[in-house]
């Protein structure tokens, strides 16, 4: 009844959004800013039950069809994704099974839906929807406590743990697919947060242009030489609105609460109103207190974007963003670009408070997201629906897609050779990711992070205190996950 309950739930709370969001647009941004509020139901319904692969029959001459879902479209919304199913993955897959002598055949089934979290819950809810499908990490505790997830080795067998991929995938970025130990995907791709900056703005304002901070105070330094020296150009963007979303929490509010030594739930509780959790809130009131930011911009349905529009066009100095800011938002081709990219934007580690002041007593701090693939519980081939996945991950099919899109992989071997000619990716491939930090695994995580927006938001737009903000969001943890699972106040 447990799980029926937490399926109801999570349909009902994604119904809801798609009714309230339902006219919104694609916006460029990922999957993971879109965190959904889970709300507990009174009753439940009958869950789809996974296949037993146990009992599945050994793979033979009859002819299979495999689908594969995405967000992507060609000629529309992630249309390089889709292009690389249709050019890559289908004709190669088909011809290695074909020479096995196995008549499995492929299709790509496009996505490009507004909402398609929405979308994939509702078809996993009845059983239908693609044999495999791109998803998010950001969603899988989600899912598996709704059951709409299977792990993999009950849909497909124990020789999931044997494929040749796990041992090169960092350990932090393959977790980001599991839950309590259970693998539920293979991930194939993480990001990293870095501060990315304008060199000919430091140039002109006589900061260094090779900048790497090593304290708070040296970022808070360089946004007030640049108010000075510069007084049409926005010094810094903090995300700290709600309509930013997930974007909020995880390039505004956690790289500087990691930075403050905080985590959002450490030592088996959610982390309330603690000090660090006080001073992450200072240093929002300090960067928007000051004008080194542009506290307006952050209530905007349309904020985002802005910031990045005025990175592009050299009025804002300083955000802290993922690679996608890189690869996906000022590339030349994006929606936001910026021609000479490779001489007039510069990036930095996100320093902590001060040196050894971090998580882990880190010097310096970052957060990560995922992409990955999971398998329908509701497949009638999980056997062959796994082998498609691992071609998918494998080495050779990870290259190909970098060359047609350049960004991070799951995969410490294809990031070695892939993306050695960008010097952004890299830097973050070789200095982030070994120090990064991923979101809880816990189903609760997606209402925590809504809190987090709300929260910021209130002290940056001067409705509550620093401290008013924190008790309250102690409080709405409280009330989220219970008084016993919280811990600071």
């Amino acid at each position: 009844m447990k799980t029926r309950t937490r399926m109801l739930a999570l349909l009902v709370a994604l119904l809801l959004l798609a009714a309230a969001c339902g006219d919104e647009g694609t916006d460029g941004t990922e999957p993971a800013d879109d965190p959904v509020e889970t709300t507990q139901a009174s009753d439940g319904t009958e869950t789809t039950q996974a296949t037993d692969s146990t009992e599945a029959e050994e793979p033979s001459g009859e002819a299979i069809t495999l689908t594969i879902g995405a967000n992507a479209v060609v000629g529309g919304t992630n249309t390089i994704e889709a292009e690389w199913y249709i050019d890559y993955v289908i004709p190669t897959f088909e011809a290695m099974m074909a020479e096995e002598g196995r008549n499995i055949t492929v299709e790509h089934i496009e996505g490009g839906v507004d909402d398609y979290k929405t979308q994939l819950a509702l078809d996993l809810s009845v059983g239908e929807g693609p044999d495999i499908s791109s998803f998010d990490q950001f969603w899988t505790a989600e899912f598996a406590a709704a059951g709409l997830l299977s792990p993999l080795s009950e849909l497909v067998g124990p020789e999931v743990d044997d494929w040749e991929g796990w041992d090169l995938i960092p350990e932090a970025v393959a977790g980001s697919l599991e839950v309590d130990g259970e693998r539920y995907g293979i991930p194939v791709g993480t990001d990293g947060r870095v501060i990315f900056y304008r060199t000919d703005l430091f140039e002109e304002a006589g900061l260094p242009t090779d900048w790497q901070p090593t304290s708070w105070d040296e970022i808070l330094d360089a946004a007030r030489t640049i108010q000075s020296e510069l007084p049409d150009v926005t010094p810094f963007q903090l995300n700290a609105g709600i309509n930013m979303g997930e974007a909020t929490t995880l390039q505004g509010f956690i790289p500087i609460l990691l930075g403050a030594g905080g985590d959002v739930y450490a030592d088996g509780a959610w982390q309330g109103d603690t000090p660090e959790l006080r001073e992450t809130l200072e240093f929002y009131s300090t960067v928007y207190g000051e004008g080194l930011g542009d506290a307006d911009m952050q209530l905007l349905t349309d904020g985002r974007d802005r910031s990045f529009q005025q990175f592009s066009e050299g009025t804002l100095a300083m955000l802290i963003e993922s690679d996608y800011l890189w690869r996906g938002v000022i590339s030349p081709d994006a929606n936001f670009p910026i021609e000479n990219r490779e001489e007039v934007v510069g990036w930095s580690l996100i320093p902590s408070q001060e040196p050894g002041a971090g998580i882990r007593g880190q010097d310096f701090v970052s957060a990560s997201g995922g992409t990955g693939r999971v398998i329908n519980p509701a497949t009638e081939y999980p056997q062959e629906a796994w082998e498609l996945m691992m071609f998918m991950g494998s080495q050779d099919a990870q290259l190909n897609f970098v060359e047609v899109e350049p960004r991070i992989t799951a995969r410490s071997d294809v990031n070695e050779t892939g993306i050695a000619g960008d010097p952004m990716l890299s830097f973050v491939a070789d200095e982030v990711l070994p120090i990064t930090w991923y979101r809880p695994g816990f189903e609760e995580y997606p209402q925590v992070s809504e809190a987090i927006q709300f929260m910021v938001e209130n002290v940056v737009a001067g409705r509550s205190s620093i401290e008013e903000a924190a008790a309250e969001y102690h409080s709405t943890l409280e009330r989220i996950v219970g008084a016993e699972n919280v811990a600071g106040g």
